[in-house]
């Protein structure tokens, strides 16, 4: 069994190395060549918004490959693809865009987005299951003593006068007058 995890965690990782380079080579498509892009996709007014994405792009391969745990930065590029969709989903409303290429490259979006899914859970599940392990606190109480020595040793407690109701927020006590009837509610 061990063997299995072992081989699952070195599989999500050599995907997520992968999509990592991917980002890469995406975002410097997307930024070096934004004004191509743009032009492929009908969508020349957009040019800035695909080099800034390709920026994002880039960051999020770079933080993929250079940490230990690229689960985040995995999640991150999730988050980038429904922005990407987003994007392009309003284009094909738009009576400039080459409705038939953003559809192809909306295709391509929600491909990529299936793999970024699946290693995210991949990793997710392993992060998880190895927080478990690292922090394993059912052995411990949260007492300095075992319950049955610390039972009743707070029964001389008193609040502190600061952290107490203030006066001026308390509830509203008619005196008592001496022989009088008090209104009834």
């Amino acid at each position: 069994m061990a063997h299995h995890r072992s081989g699952s965690r070195q599989s999500a990782d050599a995907l997520a190395r992968g999509l990592g380079w991917f980002s890469i080579a995406l975002g410097a498509v997307e930024l070096f060549g934004g004004r191509s892009v743009a032009r492929w996709l009908g969508m020349e007014r957009h040019e800035r918004l695909i080099r800034a994405y390709g920026v994002r792009e880039i960051v999020t391969g770079v933080g993929i490959l250079a940490s230990k745990d690229p689960t985040p930065w995995i999640w991150g590029r999730i988050g980038g693809d429904a922005l990407d969709l987003a994007t392009l989903g309003k284009e094909l409303n738009e009576s400039d865009a080459d409705r038939d290429r953003v559809g192809i490259a909306m295709g391509a979006v929600a491909g990529v987005t299936v793999l970024d899914v699946m290693c995210a859970n991949a990793l997710t599940g392993q992060s998880m299951q190895e927080r478990a392990r690292r922090w394993d606190y059912s052995d411990r109480s949260g007492l300095p003593r075992p319950a049955d020595q610390m039972r009743g040793a707070a029964s001389d407690f008193q609040t502190p006068r600061d952290m107490r109701i203030p006066d001026a927020l308390r509830p509203y006590k008619q005196p008592q007058l001496q022989g009088r009837p008090q209104p009834s509610m």
